[in-house]
Order: structure tokens, then C-alpha cells, then sequence
């Protein structure tokens, strides 16, 4: 199966070096990666040229933020599985994606995720906190759970069929679009247990209590634009879940 990679970044040549090096030393054979630029007046699109051995294009325009570069880049794919890598993440060894492809077929399902790790943003080998999934169990989205968003493969067909990230959800659009297959629609998914990404800490989504209290909000929408009965104790839990990252 080939592998379509997503990269959306903006001015992102502090970390790109090393997104780009990790896909492009992945062992398996079949893979596009392709970059979406958002307008970087940096020299991010030097690095591509310079280290993206596996992209197969660029698309280099201003998005109205990484949601929407995203949408631009899934519809360019052409590959079976689409994954997503961002700008300042990695893949953990060079087997992960001849691991997923593998694990995909054999399961038979049209999504698989794994575990991923946030490390130090200086030094990508000082890990901080671990994020383990866990099998899956639809119920648990009740409970707060969601899979860890770039260890999160999908493949292309899924997209085409219940759509991509909602733009309503600047904070909590991947959140939106699990919620909706997985547990509206109910698609088949497997858990991969090995870490698959190492997450630089901080990003568009970090802590902070203003954020905090906009992704709450949005997870609340998230159910309710996709009519599902809403528990306040799911968007308690949901934070409250992370405690057990830090180990």
C-alpha cells in the first residue's frame, strides 16, 4: 500500500531538518511526502529541497492555519494511508511506517494508531512524557480518550467518504474528525502498541488556561455538531486523563 505523508508547516526551519530526515530514511518503499507550505519567509522550503528526498510536492501558499493546510494536502494525496507528520514532530526509528502498512493489512482495518512520546524541543532524545493508547474500546471516548494525533493513520478512502478537519475547530479539529469516524460512523481500527512519533513540546495547541478553556469548548462542540449526546463529565475527564502521561 502507498503511503501518503502530510507536512503542513510555516517559518518552521528551527525543526524542519529533522521531519524531513525522518521521512525520507523510512525503510519503506511506497511513500509520498508532500509539504504545505503556508507562506514561510524563512528558509523552511531550502530544507525541503535540501533534505526532502521523499517529497513528491510542494504546495506553497498562504492556508488560513494548519487545519486547512492539512485539508490542501490530503486532497493532493494519492496513497492508500495517509498519515500526518508535523513540522517540528519525527517518526521514532526508521521501521515505523513499514510497520503500519504491515499491521493495516494484516488486521484488515481502515485505521490504525500507536503510542508517541513528547521530548525535549532542544533535544529530541530527552523524552518528558509518554502517551500510551491502549486498545481500542469505542466507550472510551466517553471517558475523555482519544488516539494521540500523529501516531494516527487513516487511509485516503475514509476522507473521501465522511469528509476532512472541520475548519470550525481551530484548537480541536483532529479531535472533531476521530470523534466522527470512530465514533459516530464506527470505522474499523486497530491499536499498534510501539511508539511511533516523537513530539516536540509546545505547538498550536499548548497548555495554558485560555487555551485550555477554548479546546474545552470546542471537544464540547465537537459532540454536538455531530449530534451525539453530550456527557459533561467527558470534557473533565479528558484533561484530567493526561495526568497519566507523566511517568
Amino acid at each position: 500500500m502507498k503511503i501518503s505523508i502530510i507536512t503542513a508547516c510555516f517559518n518552521s526551519a528551527a525543526t524542519m531538518a529533522d521531519t524531513l530526515k525522518s521521512v525520507s530514511g523510512q525503510d519503506y518503499g511506497d511513500i509520498e511526502h508532500i509539504i504545505v507550505d503556508g507562506g514561510s519567509t524563512d528558509n523552511s522550503l531550502a530544507l525541503v529541497r535540501e533534505h526532502g528526498k521523499r517529497v513528491s510536492r510542494v504546495i506553497s501558499e498562504s492556508d488560513t492555519g494548519i487545519y486547512d493546510a492539512l485539508n490542501k494536502g490530503i486532497k493532493a494525496a494519492g496513497g492508500d494511508i495517509v498519515g500526518i507528520l508535523h513540522s517540528d514532530d519525527l517518526y521514532a526509528n526508521d521501521s515505523v511506517l513499514q510497520k503500519v502498512a504491515e499491521f493495516m493489512s494484516a488486521k484488515s482495518v481502515e485505521s490504525c494508531y500507536g503510542d508517541l512520546v513528547y521530548v525535549e524541543r532542544g533535544n529530541t532524545a530527552k523524552i518528558a512524557r509518554r502517551w500510551q493508547a491502549g486498545e481500542y474500546d469505542r466507550e472510551n471516548f466517553k471517558r475523555g480518550w482519544m488516539p494521540p494525533h500523529p501516531a494516527f493513520f487513516l487511509k485516503r478512502a475514509i476522507y473521501e467518504k465522511y469528509g476532512l478537519y472541520n475548519l470550525a475547530f481551530p484548537l480541536a479539529s483532529d479531535y472533531e474528525l476521530m470523534l466522527r469516524i470512530l465514533y459516530r460512523h464506527g470505522i474499523s481500527t486497530a491499536y499498534l502498541p510501539e511508539v511511533l512519533v516523537k513530539m516536540r513540546r509546545g505547538g498550536t495547541s499548548r497548555a495554558g488556561p485560555i487555551n485550555t478553556g477554548r479546546m474545552l469548548l470546542e471537544n464540547y462542540r465537537a459532540w454536538k455538531c455531530n449530534n451525539l449526546p453530550v456527557n459533561p463529565l467527558t470534557f473533565i475527564m479528558k484533561p484530567l486523563s493526561k495526568l497519566s502521561q507523566f511517568r
